[in-house]
């Protein structure tokens, strides 16, 4: 990225996407000429900056306060969810509760789109309390199949194909495809964006 990119860094990677939407917006309304916005666990790539558009950027940075815990203003994407998945009982043991107890838990969550990565469509969710983070398998799957949605660490997702994998699946998803190139943007699940998996 070179001398026109910044990296912002954060303590807390459940800001992230509302930072990356602060600047985002900034862009689209011509305070800054930045190219690319890219979020990821716990940082935001800002590219295609010139000098004045950094020192922009960087008084933004400065005055930009993080949401309320629990705030979020971003779109909400409902996916209904049959809870099915092979490792369910075991999410729910390491929990100390019951597999309907888990499943309620899941569903109860309000997870927001950290950011999109290892395959096109995938978004880390977060959402998931310190106290339900999940150990990813020791040994991954060689194939995950489309639809899966996974738990590992306190990220969920849901896997847009067939895919290795290690997260413990817990479901499967259904309803509108994550990925479409037909649509725009071809990804359903954007950064910010507010996700509930409903039983």
């Amino acid at each position: 990225m070179g001398a026109t990119a910044v990296l912002l860094e954060l303590d807390d990677a459940a800001h992230v996407p509302a930072l990356a939407a602060a600047v985002t917006a900034a862009r689209d309304a011509g305070e800054i000429a930045a190219r690319d916005v890219v979020p990821a666990a716990t940082t935001v790539l800002v590219s295609g900056l010139s000098r004045v558009d950094r020192a922009v950027l960087e008084d933004l940075v400065a005055l930009w306060e993080p949401p309320a815990a629990g705030h979020s203003e971003g779109a909400w994407v409902e996916i209904p969810v049959a809870f099915d998945g092979p490792d369910l009982a075991d999410v729910a043991a390491g929990w100390a509760v019951t597999v309907d107890q888990a499943i309620g838990l899941i569903a109860a969550t309000e997870f927001t789109v950290a950011f999109c990565g290892f395959a096109p469509g995938f978004a880390y969710l977060t959402g998931l309390p310190p106290g339900r983070a999940v150990p990813r398998r020791a040994e991954p799957r060689t194939s995950v199949p489309a639809g899966s949605v996974g738990l590992a660490g306190l990220y969920a997702g849901v896997y847009p194909r067939s895919s290795p994998g290690g997260w413990q699946i817990v479901g499967t998803a259904f309803g509108e495809p994550l990925w479409d190139v037909e649509r725009t943007p071809p990804t359903l699940l954007v950064p910010g964006t507010r996700v509930r998996f409903l039983a």
